[in-house]
């Protein structure tokens, strides 16, 4: 199996060099990322996605995944090719390739695509044949464990404060020419009720945080800091990040340090759900995918079986706009 990953910087030194190759080829300002890399070092001057990522290959042998699992990014070491590379000397043909994103868009599942082709072509012949695992925004194990990491934020919460305490489940921001080229915002709809209906909660609401393009460009509404800021007087905020897999930089940013002190300034109680990492339920869902993957005929595990039957790009689908950045 290929775990493929965004990658991250693993000490301060790696931080610009890491967010100049994040973002090559778009309009991005010098001064922008000079304040993104204060949020690196603001949390250690390294990003925890590489740990996780780490501990999610200790967690899928231990739930008794007996072929070898290797990580791979795009971003940064150890790059995809270096990966592939890797998996030919080790003598793998094939492997199931993981994305460490549910949800279908284009840069968590399209340009994931393009780049292990260019990966495989970079590494030439004998590069192991790659096969995509499907998109998995309403697998159980993933639902069940963004319920239980959601309901423990809840009930941390003082229980006179708890019924009225406004849900607000958040996603990476995306351009909204490249959102409607997918199916991103549906799949988090459905998501989001999901882990709402299970905890009895029916009026939540779904923002966006982490934009990082120009001012002028219409992204997806509404923005995070925004949706905060008007809020009426509502007593507390429960945070669930159900657009992200683990607890790296923008989640300990946005949500620990700028909403933490947009709500504290308000008077709002806050509390911020933690993401399903490696809870036991959904690593115990990712091993069910890769079965699924790796023998026809296996059960397809999905809670909403009539929705989004096409959960790995066709042609068309999760297409890069002509100007989207």
């Amino acid at each position: 199996m290929l775990l493929a990953a965004f990658g991250g910087p693993e000490s301060p030194e790696e931080v610009m060099p890491f967010l100049e190759r994040v973002v090559v080829g778009r309009k991005i300002l010098p001064s922008r990322l000079e304040e993104v890399a204060t949020h690196y070092h603001h949390c250690g001057g390294r990003s925890p996605v590489n740990d996780h990522n780490r501990a999610l290959e200790v967690e899928l042998a231990g739930v008794g995944l007996d072929w070898p699992v290797y990580l791979g990014n795009r971003n940064w070491h150890p790059y995809f090719e270096e990966t592939l590379v890797r998996m030919r000397e080790d003598g793998i043909g094939r492997a199931l390739a993981l994305f460490t994103t549910p949800y279908g868009s284009y840069p968590g599942c399209r340009q994931y695509l393009e780049d292990l082709e260019r990966a495989r072509a970079t590494v030439g012949e004998g590069a192991p044949e790659l096969v995509r695992v499907r998109s998995y925004f309403d697998h159980p194990g993933f639902i069940q464990a963004s319920i239980e990491r959601t309901r423990q934020a809840l009930e941390s919460l003082p229980e006179v404060e708890r019924p009225g305490a406004r849900l607000v489940f958040t996603a990476h921001n995306l351009p909204l020419a490249m959102a409607r080229t997918s199916p991103y915002v549906g799949q988090l709809r459905l998501a989001c009720s999901l882990v709402a209906e299970a905890l009895g909660r029916p009026d939540w609401n779904l923002v966006f945080q982490s934009r990082s393009g120009p001012s002028g460009q219409p992204w997806l509404e509404p923005d995070l800091l925004d949706f905060l800021q008007g809020l009426p007087g509502t007593e507390a905020v429960l945070l669930s990040p159900i657009g992200f897999l683990s607890d790296h930089v923008e989640v300990l940013w946005d949500l620990d340090v700028e909403a933490a002190e947009l709500c504290r300034g308000r008077g709002l109680s806050f509390r911020r759900a933690a993401t399903v990492g490696v809870h036991s339920s959904f690593v115990r869902g990712l091993r069910q995918l890769l079965e699924e993957s790796a023998r026809p005929g296996s059960p397809v595990l999905k809670l909403q079986p009539e929705a989004f039957e096409h959960r790995t790009c066709g042609a068309e689908c999760c297409r890069m706009p002509s100007r989207a950045y």
